[in-house]
C-alpha cells in the first residue's frame, strides 16, 4: 500500500512540477533579453487551454496516431518513477536502472515519430526523419555517460549515486555529456528551437504539427516530465545531497531550499546556453553530439583510472 503512495505522488510531484521549470526557463531568456515575457506559470495555461479543446485528426490517420499521446506521456511518467526524487530509492527501482530509464523514452520517441509519419504530413515525414537521425546519436552518447557512472558507483541503478558522494572528474565529465544529451532530448537550441514556426527548421515540432487538443497537451507534458527527468539526475550527479533530516525543522527547510535551488541552477544554466548560442544547422548537430561523444569517452577512461 504505501509502495502505491509513493507511486502516486511522485507522479503527482512529477505533473505538478514540471511545466512550471519550462516557464522559468522561458522567464529567464526573456529577462535576459531584456524583454518581459510571459509568466513563469504560462506552460499552465497552455496545458488548460488545450485540454478545454477539440482534436481534429486527419483523414488519413490510423490508431498509431490517436494511441501514440497516450504512449508518449505514460513513457515519460514510467520512467519518472524510477527516479528518486527525496533520496530514497525510486518507487519502480526493481523495475530497471538507468539502461532502462534510457529504452523506456526510447519507446515514446518510437512512437512520437511513427505519429508523424502516420498522419500523412510531409512535414512530419521530415521531422520523424530527423528526429530519428538525432537519436542515433543521441543514445550511444547517454550510454557512454552511463557506462562512465556505472563504472564509478559499481552500478548503473539510479538509486546508488541518489545519496551523498564525491564529486570526481568522471562525474563532472558525465554529468556535462548527459547536458549536452539533454539539450538534444528536450529539443533546445542550438539542436533543436522551440520557438520557431518555420516548418523547414523544425525538428520536435514537426512531428506534432498534426496534432491538437488534449493529445497536444498530452504530447507537451511529456516533454516537461522528461526534461524534470533530466534536471533531477544532473543535479544529483554534480550536486549531491544528502537524505533530509526530519528531527531539525531548520535543518529540513535548508535540505529543501538547497534541493529547489540545484534544479533552478540547471534551469538558469539552460537558458543562458539558449540565449547565447544560435540554433545550428542539422548536419552541423553532428559536430555538438560528437563532442558529447568524446567527452562520454573522457568520463569513461576517468572513471577507469579512478578520478
Amino acid at each position: 500500500m504505501m509502495k502505491i503512495v509513493l507511486i502516486i505522488l511522485q507522479l503527482f510531484l512529477f505533473m505538478a512540477l514540471a511545466p512550471f521549470f519550462s516557464g522559468l526557463i522561458t522567464k529567464i531568456k526573456n529577462n535576459l533579453r531584456m524583454r518581459k515575457g510571459q509568466s513563469v506559470l504560462q506552460p499552465y495555461y497552455n496545458m488548460a487551454k488545450l485540454f478545454s479543446k477539440d482534436e481534429v485528426v486527419s483523414k488519413t490517420a490510423s490508431w498509431i496516431f490517436r494511441v501514440a499521446p497516450f504512449i508518449v506521456v505514460s513513457s515519460a511518467l514510467v520512467a519518472s518513477l524510477l527516479v528518486p526524487c527525496f533520496m530514497a530509492p525510486g518507487p519502480a527501482q526493481y523495475m530497471g536502472d538507468f539502461i532502462a530509464l534510457i529504452f523506456i523514452l526510447a519507446l515514446g520517441r518510437f512512437f512520437m515519430a511513427l505519429a508523424a509519419l502516420d498522419a500523412g504530413s510531409a512535414f512530419g515525414g521530415m521531422g520523424s526523419s530527423r528526429e530519428m537521425f538525432i537519436s542515433s546519436l543521441v543514445e550511444p552518447t547517454m550510454c557512454l555517460a552511463v557506462f562512465a557512472i556505472g563504472l564509478q558507483f559499481g552500478s548503473t541503478n539510479v538509486a546508488v549515486f541518489s545519496g551523498i558522494h564525491p564529486v570526481s572528474a568522471s562525474s563532472i565529465a558525465a554529468a556535462i555529456t548527459l547536458f549536452f544529451v539533454m539539450i538534444a532530448e528536450t529539443s533546445r537550441i542550438p539542436v533543436d528551437n522551440q520557438e520557431t514556426h518555420l516548418e523547414l527548421t523544425m525538428i520536435h515540432e514537426a512531428m506534432v504539427l498534426e496534432y491538437s487538443g488534449r493529445s497536444l497537451a498530452l504530447i507537451e507534458m511529456a516533454s516537461y516530465v522528461k526534461q524534470m527527468i533530466w534536471f533531477f539526475l544532473i543535479a544529483q550527479i554534480i550536486f549531491p545531497i544528502a537524505a533530509p533530516c526530519l528531527g531539525s525543522p531548520v535543518n529540513f527547510i535548508f535540505w529543501i531550499l538547497w534541493y529547489s535551488a540545484r534544479l533552478v541552477i540547471i534551469a538558469m544554466v539552460v537558458a543562458l546556453v539558449e540565449v547565447s548560442v544560435a540554433k545550428m544547422r542539422l548536419f552541423r548537430v553532428t559536430d555538438f553530439l560528437g563532442f558529447a561523444f568524446i567527452l562520454g569517452i573522457v568520463a569513461v577512461v576517468c572513471a577507469i583510472l579512478g578520478v
